[in-house]
């Protein structure tokens, strides 16, 4: 079997990839446990400074990594280039902080002194998606290899280079050898790789039946699973708002990588009083950005990652139009093997339209009217997605409110676009996964929460 990775830009292939054999990733997996049982015995001081080296070679190799994503996946290099820095990033942070997390916590009881440690459990199964093919394993594997476990990677098919990548920028770094492995297999081996004894987690980032599927699987082995799903930010616009900021926020959010990311803002919920006003400055931005090379530093909007997932993007806004709303801005396939889509927005989106029920996951805006601020939040919240969601006015407080007591989603922000942050917890809820990453709760979710009681 072989693993191609194709340029999405012009549909030619960059490499092809000899698939791992069922026999060779089960060695990976071994030898992985194996480094396993030395590096968890390792001190936290250590785990540092090889977690800072780590992060001085993703930033010294920052541009050649950023070229290879624009190529695999179609990122824009200047956004691909800041997905590098937060990588290393995410290093720093658990350098600096995982022992203080991770800490023993005494906890008075009768006994002569009882206390909570947090013990390494072992070797941690990634499933990792393309649309971020580093910032997604690393926000995993940064506070694993803190705490001591270590990681094995399947990652999508058609990043097999980014994946390879990773591997290399460890070993680059001075870590034991082995402490993380790449394995390049497809989605059919997953299964058997959940069963194998050596792993004792799963976390996956990606759809929701994908989700799903693990969830099950993991299960039934009784594996503890962290999923991070899909979702449909609801972007909530009131009739307060500082107009100009919401839609350059809405925008700019809505094309984070060219439209393909799980938090970025889908729907535009926007009080009757605004709406015309805000949807009239939301397309002269969207207008604004360019859609081209992704090797470009100019380029805002790259293509989709393949072919077939901006062909069903495309069916989702063709049947949302047939179904009574209304295409202001793009819409149309442009001609050329390639895998671009235009930013487009639609208005009149109402429930029982793709843009309203489905995520979107490209550069497609819908725009939903709301009477007011409570229809809004009911909107908002009438969704099977619960991952970030963003409220806009000037009265910080109201907004406060709303975002802490009335979203139902794992993050929400206020005049700001929803983002991941190594300082803070980040998942979803309801369709939009379980468990955290990055932060306190984060290297929390793959540790052993041992008691010890000493009479």
């Amino acid at each position: 079997m072989e693993i191609v990775s194709i340029n999405p830009a012009n549909g030619k292939v960059l490499k092809k990839y000899k698939a791992h054999t069922a026999l060779k990733v089960e060695k990976k997996i071994a030898q992985t446990h194996k480094a396993w049982l030395s590096w968890k015995e390792t001190i936290f001081t250590e785990r540092a400074v090889l977690l800072n080296k780590l992060s001085s070679v993703l930033q010294q190799r920052k541009n050649e990594l950023a070229r290879l994503m624009a190529l695999e996946m179609g990122k824009p290099i200047a956004q691909g280039i800041s997905e590098i820095e937060k990588c290393a990033g995410v290093c720093e942070y658990y350098a600096k902080n995982a022992a203080t997390h991770l800490k023993e916590q005494l906890v008075e009881t009768e006994a002569s002194k009882s206390y909570v440690t947090f013990q390494p459990i072992g070797v941690v199964l990634a499933i990792m998606p393309w649309n971020f093919p580093f910032w997604q394993v690393f926000r995993f594997l940064a506070p694993a290899l803190a705490a001591g476990n270590c990681g094995v990677l399947k990652h999508a098919s058609n990043v097999p280079g980014c994946a390879l990548a990773i591997e290399d920028l460890v070993e680059q770094a001075g870590f034991p050898k082995n402490v993380f492995k790449t394995l390049l297999v497809g989605s059919s081996e997953v299964d058997k790789i959940i069963e194998n004894p050596y792993i004792q987690a799963v976390t996956l980032t990606g759809s929701t039946n994908a989700g799903k599927k693990v969830a099950e699987k993991a299960g039934s082995v009784l594996k503890k699973t962290v999923l991070e799903l899909g979702g449909s930010d609801a972007y909530i616009v009131l009739a307060d708002a500082d107009l100009g900021h919401a839609a350059e926020t809405c925008v700019n959010s809505r094309l984070i990588n060219s439209g393909q990311s799980c938090i970025a803002a889908k729907r535009f919920i926007v009080v009757k009083a605004v709406e015309k006003e805000f949807t009239r400055l939301f397309k002269e931005k969207m207008q604004r950005k360019p859609m081209g090379d992704p090797l470009s530093n100019i380029t805002a909007i790259g293509p989709q990652a393949r072919v077939d997932l901006r062909d069903e993007l495309h069916e989702q806004v063709k049947l949302s139009i047939a179904k009574g709303a209304k295409c202001i801005l793009g819409g149309e396939l442009p001609a050329g093997d390639n895998a671009y889509y235009p930013a487009t927005i639609l208005t009149q989106v109402k429930k029982g339209m793709p843009a309203y029920e489905e995520e979107l996951f490209g550069p497609v805006a819908a725009i939903i009217s709301a009477k007011d601020e409570a229809d809004a939040i009911r909107i908002a919240n009438d969704s099977v997605f619960g991952l970030g969601g963003a409220i806009f006015t000037k009265d910080k407080k109201r907004g406060e409110m709303i975002a802490a007591t009335q979203l139902e989603a794992g993050s929400c922000f206020v005049n700001s676009l929803v983002k991941s942050d190594p300082r803070l917890p980040f998942g979803g809820i309801k369709q939009s996964g379980y468990g955290r990453e990055l932060g306190l709760f984060g290297i929390h979710e793959f540790v052993n929460i041992k008691t010890v009681y000493i009479a």
